[in-house]
């Protein structure tokens, strides 16, 4: 609920920022929330049997006591499990507002207060009817929804302990001939470090000795591995791939570039502004509304006409009975339960109802390339053969070369053999070129030689420049394949776009939304991508924080925001985002700083859930109607409208209209709810 620091009472800090709140208990979840979800456990474990059995003894067995053991356990429902909406109360009294809570505990309390006087003292009022059943149900209802949303939100606070999870924990020290193994903390700046094959660069580095190819895929968000030599810096969590590297610690701690990624995502985290509930705002003003109109009602009858004191407060009793919306406990929560569930059984996990919401006021969308519309790994493209040699003959002899590689690039070739049903052969000799390419010596004594422009002569690729610049232009790596000293092939390689990018741009274009790319990937290849998607709007060379300032500027300008995402380069973006959409292969902090995960690593499955979160909205702003439609209309009554032309004894039933009243608007919304399981989302989107 939005908070004025103003007027709020109720504050806590944390790493130098002050936090405002509405209630103790939200609160206490900003603070303590494993004591908060243990608390809301702990009361739906004692209101739910309790609840059940009051509504046995009053819909089933009816006993002649049993409105003795109601209030026993209504009691216990009441002042035990709903003790939270009194402590509301008193901090929206400190706050000058009406929450919630507000709503929830003069409800309640007016249908259990008025019950139990009719337990004990029958003969007070004209109609015996008791309303425990109602003041249980709702606050376990409400306890659920409650207990539902912290879960959600407990496990979204993982996603800066996944973040921190990257790190590598030790790192091995150059000290003369010695390779000492320390704790990462222990680096110090200007420090000789030992990196090995398939280990983490320890912290942001600058490469003193040897060469290899780097994976910075996580931070970079670029597709290939990088080659990196004496000279070039390499950052702290990426992999190193092929070769040892010796390399001088030029960051340490929070200066490193993860360490910066990981207080990105805690700052944009902590900016977000808490979404103001629609129940909250209508209650601000139903709520004193409900018992203004209570109070009068009795006291102009009681002093104008002339009805007695008990009718009075029946008069009283009644307003806030029927104006407590039973179904407002299930408004919200039965159209997520079903959409949630929909979602699910489609490939779409939703983590909260804000993430809903959100979805359902986007305009514009923001997509990484690599792992997000692309594969993420490098697929052979083309194989182009000259010198009368056959494209099978190019990729078999190139499989031949790179069957013993490790390299990305290599078991991509070998891949693309595989499904030509090539022949591989393992060559007599093999040898890898840092940085270049590799040699191999098959079983017929031929020279195959793999790799990029180093690896030949410049008079030697003159037949395929042509070849090479058009492919290159269009953002492929290609390799030059070479047998005993002659050309022969050039086999190009690209992170191809997976299957349903296509669909998912003229979705999310079709239904109105502005679409940006903005990768870590170079500027060829971007352009590339987003000419063969359709998208105009194209960002290369971002860095993850240049990606939350742009996606701020958006926001800046109006726009509300989707990041879609894999990888930790996008976590700040996600976090910054109004909704953060993950996609489920990527990597677990990607996951956790999404607020919606698309499991099959399907793009297109985004689109289906902005439109899902679009009928979601829709459908619980129509049970919020509901909800409060069928008892405002009654609240005139119960207000002793009909008094004039029934007299009092219309008392004698009206506590069974506000019953019906209650039931009947929470099967409408139940039934409302359970029509969002029907169907397509939308006709234009296929998707579920």
């Amino acid at each position: 609920m939005y908070v004025d620091e103003k007027s709020t009472t109720l504050a806590s800090s944390r790493e130098g920022r002050k936090y405002y709140f509405c209630s103790t208990n939200c609160k206490i979840q900003f603070e303590r929330p494993e004591r908060e979800l243990r608390n809301l456990k702990t009361s739906l474990a004692v209101s739910w049997p309790l609840t059940i059995i009051v509504a046995i003894l009053t819909y089933v067995l009816q006993l002649g006591y049993g409105p003795y053991i109601m209030l026993v356990l209504a009691s216990i429902v009441q002042f035990y499990a709903g003790q939270r909406f009194y402590a509301g109360i008193l901090d929206a009294v400190k706050n000058r507002s009406a929450n919630m809570d507000t709503l929830i505990a003069i409800g309640t309390t007016a249908a259990w207060g008025y019950s139990t006087v009719v337990a004990l003292f029958p003969s007070f009022f004209p109609t015996g009817g008791v309303y425990f059943d109602t003041s249980t149900i709702i606050i376990s209802l409400i306890l659920t929804g409650t207990y539902m949303q912290r879960l959600a939100e407990s496990k979204a606070s993982t996603a800066i302990s996944a973040l921190i999870a990257l790190q590598p924990k030790t790192a091995h020290v150059l000290k003369g001939n010695e390779v000492i193994e320390v704790q990462i903390e222990r680096i110090r700046l200007g420090d000789l470090l030992l990196v090995k094959p398939g280990e983490k660069v320890p912290t942001d580095s600058v490469v003193m000795e040897g060469e290899s190819s780097v994976d910075e895929s996580m931070i970079t968000g670029e597709s290939m591995p990088v080659t990196k030599r004496k000279g070039d810096k390499v950052i702290g969590g990426t992999i190193n791939a092929t070769g040892p590297l010796r390399i001088k610690a030029s960051k340490v701690g929070e200066d490193t570039a993860l360490a910066q990624i990981i207080r990105i995502v805690q700052d944009a985290a902590s900016s977000k502004v808490p979404i103001q509930k629609l129940a909250d705002t209508i209650s601000s003003y139903f709520v004193p509304a409900v018992i203004a109109i209570g109070i009068a009602a009795s006291a102009l009858w009681y002093f104008i006409g002339g009805v007695g004191l008990n009718v009075a407060i029946l008069i009283f009793v009644s307003v806030l009975i029927i104006a407590c919306p039973c179904a407002l406990g299930i408004a919200t929560p039965a159209a997520l339960l079903v959409s949630s569930g929909k979602a699910a059984r489609n490939g779409i996990l939703v983590k909260s109802g804000e993430s809903l919401q959100a979805a359902s006021k986007v305009d514009t969308v923001v997509l990484d390339k690599t792992g997000t519309l692309t594969k993420g790994r490098p697929e052979v493209t083309d194989v182009i053969a000259t010198s009368g040699y056959s494209a099978r003959e190019v990729i078999r002899l190139a499989a031949a070369a790179e069957v013993n590689s490790e390299h990305v690039i290599g078991k991509a070739i070998v891949e693309k053999a595989r499904k030509e049903k090539a022949k591989i052969e393992f060559p007599k000799k093999f040898s890898y070129i840092q940085g270049s390419g590799v040699t191999a010596v098959d079983r017929e004594g031929r020279k195959i030689t793999l790799g990029n422009r180093d690896l030949f002569a410049k008079k030697d690729l003159a037949d395929i420049e042509s070849r090479l610049k058009t492919l290159e232009e269009e953002g492929r790596t290609s390799l030059i394949m070479g047998v005993d000293g002659k050309v022969v092939g050039i086999i190009s390689l690209s992170d191809s776009l997976k299957e349903d990018s296509m669909k998912a741009i003229k979705a999310l274009q079709g239904s109105g939304k502005e679409v940006w790319l903005i990768t870590g990937d170079n500027e060829k290849v971007a352009r590339a991508v987003a000419n063969e998607l359709g998208i105009r709007n194209v960002i290369a060379h971002a860095k993850p924080g240049e990606k939350m300032r742009k996606i701020a500027e958006l926001q800046k300008e109006g726009k509300v925001v989707a990041m879609i995402g894999d990888g930790v380069n996008d976590a700040p973006a996600l976090t910054k985002a109004d909704l953060g959409i993950a996609i489920g292969a990527g990597t677990e902090v990607a996951i956790q700083s999404g607020g919606i995960i698309l499991i099959r690593n399907s793009v297109y499955d985004a689109a289906v859930a902005l439109e899902l979160g679009r009928r979601t909205m829709h459908k619980i702003r129509q049970n919020l109607f509901w909800a409060f439609g069928y008892n405002i209309i009654l609240i005139p009554v119960a207000a002793g409208a009909l008094i004039p032309f029934f007299t009092i004894s219309i008392y004698g039933f009206l506590p069974l209209l506000a019953a019906f009243a209650m039931a009947f608007s929470s099967v409408t919304v139940v039934s409302n709810s359970l029509l969002l399981g029907l169907g397509k989302p939308a006709a234009r989107l296929q998707g579920l």
